[in-house]
C-alpha cells in the first residue's frame, strides 16, 4: 500500500501543513490584492521567484501567466460569467454584493438566514436578485437534518481555512457573485483555477460543509462505547478536504473524526496535503471495508467511465455526502444528470436530506449533498423538493 508524504513539487523547502494553517496570514481580500495573488501564492508554498510549473486542469498555466490575467481585469471577455438567454454580457455587480455573497460562507454564518438577508436585501432585478432567489431554492435542508448543521455555539470557534480565504479574494478580482440559472451554460474558466485546483482541490469546503459531515459521522447516541463513523473520502485528490476534517475544531464531546482518503492516483496535483493517502481503487477500498456504520464522502467525482455509479452502489454504510455540481453542466458524476437526480432515479432506498451551497469558483454552482439510507425501503422526497 502506497504512502504519499505531504508535498508541494518544486518548493524550496519541505511543505508542512500545519506550519502553513498555524501562519496564514492572508485572511483579507485586501492582503491578496496588495501583495497579488503571485506572490500569495509564492510565499504560501514557499516557491521559487523564477517558479514555472505548469499547472494543468481544464486548462494550462504558470503562476505568473495567471497573474498576468488577474491584472487583465475583464478585458476580453474574462469576467464575463453572466449573460442572459439572448447572450448579452450583464454588467458586473457592486463589491458590497460580492462581499454579502461571499460572507454567506463565513464560519460565523448561518446560512439559511443569511440566504435570506441576501436575497432580501437585494435591489430589485439585480443580479443579486436573481442569484438569491436561485440559491434559495436550491437551498434544502430536511426537517430531521437540522440538528446537523452548525448551532450558535459551533459557529463560535476558531476555523482557518486557507482555500476559504483566496476563494473570497477570486470572487472580488473575478466580480463573482455566485450562480444563476444560466452559469449551466458557462464554457470557460480563468487561470486561477487551475491554481486552486493543484494546491487546495477542486471545491472549497465551506465550514457549514465540513460540520455536517462531521456530525454525520458521530454516533447516534454518543457514549464511552459508542465508536466514531469512520469516513471515507473516495477520490481524495491532494487530500484537502481530509485535512480539514481533521484539524476541525469540534465540541467537547463530539469524537474525534476518522477520515480515511482513498485515491488511484490518475490525476497530478502539485500538492498534497496528507502523508496517508490509501492509493487503490475506490470500489476496490469500499468492498475490502464491507462497512455498513461509514460515511462515504465523494469530493468532486469524476464524470469519465463508471466511477461514481460502481462507487455508490458498492457502498454498504448508510450515510452519502457528495461535494459537485447543482446544476446540469455535467461537471461532476454525471454528464447528464445533478447527483440528485441520478440517485432519485437509480437508488430509490437513498433520499437527499440536504442540498446545501458551496463557495463556488467563478463560473462554477456547486453545492454539499447528503444521502441517507432509508433502511425500511423505498426513500421519499428523493429530489428534495418540498
Amino acid at each position: 500500500m502506497e504512502q504519499w508524504p505531504p508535498y508541494c513539487k518544486e518548493s524550496k523547502l519541505t511543505f508542512k501543513p500545519k506550519s502553513l494553517l498555524e501562519t496564514w496570514c492572508y485572511k483579507s481580500p485586501d492582503i491578496i490584492r496588495a501583495k497579488t495573488f503571485e506572490i500569495c501564492i509564492r510565499s504560501a508554498f514557499w516557491l521559487h521567484s523564477s517558479d514555472s510549473y505548469v499547472y494543468h486542469a481544464s486548462g494550462s498555466t504558470t503562476l505568473h501567466q495567471a497573474q498576468v490575467a488577474i491584472n487583465a481585469k475583464g478585458r476580453a471577455g474574462l469576467h464575463a460569467w453572466y449573460k442572459t438567454d439572448e447572450d448579452i454580457i450583464v454588467d458586473p455587480p457592486p463589491k458590497t454584493d460580492i462581499e454579502a455573497y461571499t460572507s454567506l460562507f463565513a464560519p460565523s454564518a448561518s446560512l439559511e438566514s443569511a440566504l435570506n438577508v441576501f436575497h432580501h436585501e437585494a435591489k430589485k432585478d439585480s443580479l443579486r436578485s436573481h442569484i438569491g432567489a436561485y440559491l434559495r431554492m436550491k437551498f434544502y435542508v430536511d426537517p430531521a437534518a437540522k440538528q446537523l448543521l452548525p448551532n450558535k455555539k459551533a459557529r463560535e470557534l476558531e476555523h482557518t481555512n486557507p482555500y476559504f480565504d483566496m476563494w473570497k479574494y477570486s470572487c472580488e478580482e473575478l466580480e463573482w457573485v455566485g450562480p444563476w440559472p444560466n452559469t449551466t451554460n458557462t464554457k470557460f474558466s480563468h487561470h486561477m483555477l487551475p491554481i486552486f485546483y493543484h494546491h487546495f482541490g477542486c471545491v472549497c469546503p465551506s465550514f457549514q460543509a465540513l460540520w455536517v459531515i462531521a456530525n454525520l459521522a458521530q454516533p447516534s447516541a454518543p457514549t464511552k462505547n459508542k465508536l466514531v463513523k469512520p469516513i471515507f473520502d473516495v477520490g481524495s485528490g491532494n487530500g484537502y478536504w481530509t485535512y480539514m476534517l481533521r484539524n476541525l475544531y469540534i465540541r467537547e464531546d463530539m469524537k474525534p473524526l476518522q477520515v480515511y482518503p482513498v485515491d488511484d492516483g490518475s490525476s497530478e496535483y502539485r500538492t498534497v496535503w496528507i502523508e496517508d493517502t490509501v492509493n487503490v481503487n475506490g470500489v476496490e477500498f469500499i468492498q475490502q471495508q464491507n462497512r455498513t456504520d461509514a460515511v462515504l464522502l465523494l469530493v468532486y467525482p469524476i464524470v469519465s467511465g463508471s466511477f461514481t455509479s460502481s462507487v455508490l452502489k458498492a457502498f454498504k454504510g448508510d450515510t452519502i455526502v457528495v461535494a459537485g455540481t447543482q446544476n446540469g453542466n455535467g461537471f461532476t458524476g454525471f454528464a447528464d444528470q445533478a447527483i440528485d437526480e441520478w440517485i432519485a432515479g437509480n437508488m430509490p432506498e437513498w433520499a437527499l436530506v440536504m442540498r446545501l451551497p458551496l463557495p463556488s469558483f467563478a463560473g462554477k454552482d456547486d453545492a454539499l449533498y447528503v444521502f441517507r439510507r432509508n433502511l425500511g425501503g423505498v426513500a421519499t422526497n428523493s429530489s428534495g423538493n418540498a
